[in-house]
């Protein structure tokens, strides 16, 4: 309906002003399809970004149900699919992609992320050593660190992920998943170094901020590192730091530190409070 609108006013628009002149009708033709092609283009973005996802998943159908050869729109669904966590069709989707003949190195990535989220881990690495190696990006390092890590190949491990921090201006989560494969390997220290680096990216990465205390923790260091954090992060984290304390045999820490995070959290902590009622009854026995 839209499009119709804009095609209606600047028809109108050659009526007046250009009747008679097939040239002057065949620039406006062409302002006209630029227009139309500049609001879809701005439409599918959105639909790929800020819209529901289900709403955009059904935009995408819709529109390949019209045209089911144009490769944006295959795109646009398989993004909106991914967004949506419907990983198996996300794979299934990107595999129709790369198979389209407009489809590029960043189509691949694309299908071998999608395929990692779908937990096919061994087609993704198929996909991922099909792409050039010339083709060096950010998400392709990112998804090849991953799947070393996986392979328990630490060293190729550890190329990929320093490889894919130095392709982006934004490394908080890759530097996050780098310290996490530390720390399964028992490397606390250089794990709570990559953790701290990852927060000075992201103040707001939680995911970081928890797992800086896991490794902590394991070194036993349990007091709380100078990191921004708000009043219920901080009694979450001090409730992570306690059952670290526990696990290692250090209770009265543990315990310390489960009262702490019962007086920090502005609300009922319940798990807390859980936690450290089981405690004392096993401390009472």
């Amino acid at each position: 309906m839209r499009h119709f609108i804009l095609v209606s006013a600047l028809s109108g628009a050659v009526v007046l002003s250009g009747c008679g002149h097939e040239k002057t009708r065949e620039e406006a033709d062409r302002a006209i399809q630029d227009v139309i092609s500049s609001d879809e283009s701005s439409l599918n973005e959105i639909m790929q970004s800020v819209a529901d996802p289900n709403e955009a998943i059904s935009y995408f159908k819709t529109a390949l149900i019209e045209q089911p050869d144009r490769i944006d729109m295959q795109r646009g669904l398989a993004r909106s699919l991914v967004r949506g966590k419907r990983h198996t069709e996300a794979a299934s989707t990107w595999k129709q992609v790369v198979n389209h003949p407009e489809s590029t190195s960043d189509d691949m990535v694309d299908y071998a992320d999608a395929l990692i989220r779908a937990g096919d881990w061994d087609l993704a690495e198929k996909v991922l050593d099909d792409v050039p190696p010339t083709f060096e990006t950010y998400k392709r390092y990112r998804l090849e660190a991953m799947i070393a890590d996986a392979n328990k190949e630490w060293k190729k491990a550890d190329s990929f992920y320093e490889t894919a921090v130095g392709l982006t201006t934004r490394p908080s989560s890759v530097l996050n998943n780098w310290g996490y494969s530390k720390l399964t390997r028992g490397d606390y220290k250089e794990a709570e170094r990559l953790f701290v680096e990852a927060i000075t990216y992201d103040k707001s990465l939680f995911t970081a901020k928890n797992n800086l205390i896991l490794a902590r923790g394991a070194q036993r260091k349990y007091q709380m590192p100078v990191i921004d954090v708000s009043q219920i992060e901080k009694a979450q984290l001090l409730y992570t730091l306690a059952l670290s304390a526990i696990k290692q045999g250090d209770v009265a820490i543990g315990q310390g530190l489960l009262e702490e995070a019962i007086d920090t959290h502005p609300q009922h902590f319940e798990e807390a409070a859980r936690s450290l009622r089981a405690l004392e009854s096993n401390v009472t026995n």
